[in-house]
């Protein structure tokens, strides 16, 4: 073994030696190119690929992660909030923290009760129960994407015989925002209602909301208050007029291009509740309800007496046939008909219920930016047409819904935009982007750059190598030419020195690259001789 590696040695000491300058550089080269990229292999192989294992926590939560880590004895790496363990133990950490109620979160949970405790007073069970739901809130609105920590504190009415309803439950909550921006109104309305419907008995105007900067972005107000009201009208008008301006201002910016015109919709609504009930009589429409008729009839007899001598004679009747027959007799029949007609008169009633909100004038001003035609110093400002600018005002009318016997107005002017500072802030992006293009695609390109500098140098040291001579010991015919005919040892080739003259002295590349062409066999044979003859002579 020891003898095949000093032969080995020696043999590659002797190519060393007949190597130029220019090859021992480039032999050098590679053999360091290659070295350095197995060792940046193995480092790279070797090294630990970290992966995310909570994100976000606060200060006392990543501490206790972080003490556990500790006790377990595993690697890890901590930045922002953040803590990365060995990618292959990501899901195994995480399921023994959770075991142990790591991270727990800000504050307390229902996780308070899994703990029993015997002889707790109605008082503590009931404080234990408020936290727990504070902090189940918290923990929920810390959700949110644009929440980063969330506090709520909960005051709950203590409960007595006697109810007082100027006592009801309230609610204060405290948010921390992410970066210097604002919760949306959206995102307030919706931890409103969370809480709200939370906790029994709490309403959603009784949660009042604060920020880290110290906004007030919900208060706590009544609906039948005199603030209550201004503030639920005030936000309803405010929402009435940025819907029509953005209405109107973004059909503007379709015609006209963004950025071209600005439209503000004052609003005046009618908060008042009306309830009108009118009857309207039809004479005309008359319908016979009822009729009535009724009739009567009389019959009467009357004796008249005849004429004689006034006196006792005619008083006193003698004879009861006598004056029958002498006296006249009448007799009288009436006949009476009554008829009574009721009339039903035709009569409208309609019951008119006019709610608030309804809009009772509408005033909006429309401004559009004049035209530019030309580039650089050409450039001037164009006025639009009269035709023009009605046409505009008539495609905002109709957007807004302006009626005029209503007394809606809207004015529109043209006016130059002040865009200077929009004009410096373009420039100074597109510089930006043009810089970083440039310093982008210097990055990129200095590497291959450097390769193929690389390459040049290496190229131009390989023209600049000279003629290397191979010296030979012996002379040209023997080395090529063996005793028993072509070299090969079948003795059936012609000599090397029937077609070439047997020169003694040195062989250059060139006729060398010739002769391995011509006759492989014959020089590898010959270059194997010579080796072995070389190391015959060195023993």
């Amino acid at each position: 073994m020891n003898q095949n590696l000093s032969k080995l040695l020696l043999q590659l000491r002797a190519i060393w030696s007949q190597l130029g300058a220019s090859q021992r550089v480039s032999v050098v080269a590679a053999t360091l190119v290659l070295v350095g990229a197995l060792a940046a292999l193995s480092v790279w192989s070797a090294r630990t690929d970290y992966a995310l294992l909570y994100g976000g926590l606060s200060d006392s939560e990543a501490a206790k992660v972080v003490a556990s880590l500790d006790d377990a004895k595993v690697s890890y790496k901590t930045g922002n909030g953040s803590i990365y363990v060995p990618a292959d133990k990501v899901y195994t950490l995480r399921m023994q923290l959770a075991g142990k109620g790591i991270p727990s979160g800000d504050g307390v949970g229902f996780e308070i009760f899994d703990k029993p405790n015997f002889g707790i007073s109605d008082f503590v069970q009931h404080a234990n129960y408020v936290r727990a739901v504070e902090g189940e809130l918290a923990r929920t609105i810390s959700q949110l994407d644009e929440v980063e920590a969330a506090r709520v504190m909960i005051v709950m009415p203590e409960n007595r015989l006697l109810l007082d309803k100027d006592t009801y439950p309230t609610a204060s909550v405290f948010v921390r925002v992410r970066g210097n921006s604002q919760l949306q109104p959206q995102s307030i309305n919706s931890i409103r209602f969370l809480v709200a419907n939370s906790v029994e008995g709490l309403k959603p105007n009784h949660v009042a909301i604060v920020d880290n900067m110290g906004n007030v972005l919900a208060e706590n107000t009544d609906d039948g208050s005199l603030t209550g009201l201004s503030d639920t009208q005030l936000a309803a008008r405010r929402n009435l007029e940025q819907y029509l301006g953005k209405k109107a201002q973004d059909m503007l910016e379709k015609v006209l291009g963004p950025g071209q015109a600005i439209v503000r919709v004052s609003a005046d609504i009618n908060y008042d509740t009306l309830t009108q009930t009118q009857e309207k009589y039809d004479p005309d429409g008359q319908v016979v309800r009822t009729e009535t008729k009724n009739t009567e009839i009389n019959n009467s007899t009357t004796t008249s007496a005849g004429s004689g001598p006034v006196g006792i004679t005619a008083n006193v009747s003698t004879n009861q046939s006598t004056e029958t027959a002498s006296s006249p007799v009448n007799n009288t029949q009436n006949q009476k008909t009554t008829s009574t007609t009721e009339y039903e008169i035709g009569k409208t009633t309609s019951n008119m219920v006019e709610a608030a909100g309804g809009i009772k004038r509408l005033t909006a001003s429309v401004t559009v930016a004049q035209q530019w035609q030309g580039d650089g110093a050409d450039r001037k400002l164009v006025t639009r047409t009269p035709q023009e600018l009605d046409e505009l005002k008539s495609l905002v009318a109709s957007a807004l819904g302006i009626d005029a016997s209503r007394g809606d107005s809207i004015s529109l002017e043209e006016l130059p935009f002040n865009d200077t500072f929009a004009t410096d802030v373009t420039q100074e992006l597109t510089q930006e982007q043009h810089r970083d293009f440039w310093l982008n695609l210097g990055r990129n390109a200095v590497y291959p750059a450097l390769g193929i500098a690389a390459l040049f140098v290496l190229f131009r040291l390989f023209q600049r190598t000279p003629v290397q001579e191979i010296p030979i010991g012996v002379p040209v015919g023997r080395l090529m030419a063996r005793q028993n005919g072509n070299g090969n040892g079948n003795g059936n080739g012609h000599r090397f020195g029937e077609e070439y003259e047997p020169q003694p002295g040195v062989v250059t590349v060139e006729v060398l690259n010739r002769l391995i062409k011509e006759n492989p066999a014959n020089m590898t044979q010959a270059i194997r001789d010579w080796m072995n003859k070389g190391r015959t002579s060195e023993n």
